[in-house]
């Protein structure tokens, strides 16, 4: 501990404050606003308050979610209404070292439950990253986004990259990728939208964003016809930068590096920022970084 600082302790009334802000509806930034203000340190009072909701959630058996529900009623509003769903998942029930992809197996790294997060090692091996390079390498363009006000897609500034899409089942490679994804995360083949194969140059980034459609935006009923929300997102490391490049989620405090031939798998069964899914992929250092991203969505994808 550095001298002159004095120590700052959490207290039991400081938790139940915490706790009584987040139940009368107050936001997670409105709280910590409050905590600096009265001389707090924002790394003390972050922590504070993770540990302090994560525990009172688990207690009561309660999401995210319900937390919000609470709140808004407690203010006499209408409860959010956020449908949750079925979502792809891997048999992580006995704790695996490895999962069966079919015509490999798969390590599983590391494991997070909410977000729910899974980093696979060695889901492609060096051949397969290499041969998506080569079969993308051709067609890139500069990456776009869903335009949310139409269904269409625009240029955005926070997405830095260079991308194509290849259409589901075009090649024997992505037959064989595919597959191995749908028995790794028990979900259907055709519940799933052709492979994205990005290219980030030194520099490139893509800023945090969610990968679900947001309910209310214009253009999503459209997005939804060709099969419903998006539900899970598997990103596969194809390249290596020698520096920076990995896939941060801001709101767990994770960030996964992007070791070529990984993948990281994670999901969402509700459109809604209580998921935690907010991601992004951090700065290239130096080098440049190959991914391909696989989304998976409710039903079958047309």
């Amino acid at each position: 501990m550095r001298t002159g600082i004095t120590p700052q302790n959490v207290t039991p009334q400081l938790r139940q404050w915490i706790i009584d802000q987040a139940e009368a509806g107050c936001s997670a930034e409105s709280v910590l606003e409050a905590m600096k203000a009265a001389g707090w340190n924002e790394d003390v009072a972050v922590t504070a308050m993770e540990e302090t909701l994560g525990a009172h959630l688990q207690a009561k058996g309660l999401s995210p979610q319900d937390l919000l529900v609470q709140a808004a009623q407690a203010q006499g509003e209408t409860a959010p209404r956020v449908t949750r769903v079925v979502v792809p998942e891997p048999d992580l029930v006995r704790s695996p070292l490895y999962l069966d992809g079919g015509d490999r197996r798969v390590a599983v790294l590391s494991v997070l439950a909410h977000p729910r997060v899974v980093v696979l090692g060695g889901l492609l091996d060096d051949a397969e990253c290499q041969a998506l390079i080569e079969a993308a390498r051709p067609r890139l363009a500069r990456s776009l986004t869903v335009q949310v006000d139409t269904g269409g897609e625009e240029v955005n500034a926070d997405r830095t990259s260079e991308g194509m899409f290849f259409a589901r089942g075009e090649s024997e490679l992505l037959q064989r990728i595919e597959a191995r994804i749908a028995r790794l995360v028990n979900w259907p083949v055709e519940n799933g939208e052709g492979i994205q194969v990005l290219h980030y140059g030194q520099g490139a980034e893509y800023r945090p964003h969610y990968d679900y459609f947001e309910p209310d935006a214009a253009g999503t009923p459209t997005i939804l016809k060709r099969g419903g929300q998006r539900v899970a997102t598997v990103v596969m490391y194809l390249d290596e930068p020698a520096a920076g490049g990995g896939t941060v989620f801001p709101d767990a405090r994770l960030e996964v590096a992007p070791r070529r031939g990984n993948a990281v798998f994670f999901s969402y069964d509700r459109p809604h920022p209580s998921t935690l899914t907010l991601h992004g992929g951090a700065p290239v250092i130096e080098g440049e970084k190959w991914i391909a991203t696989k989304w998976l969505r409710e039903r079958e994808f047309v």
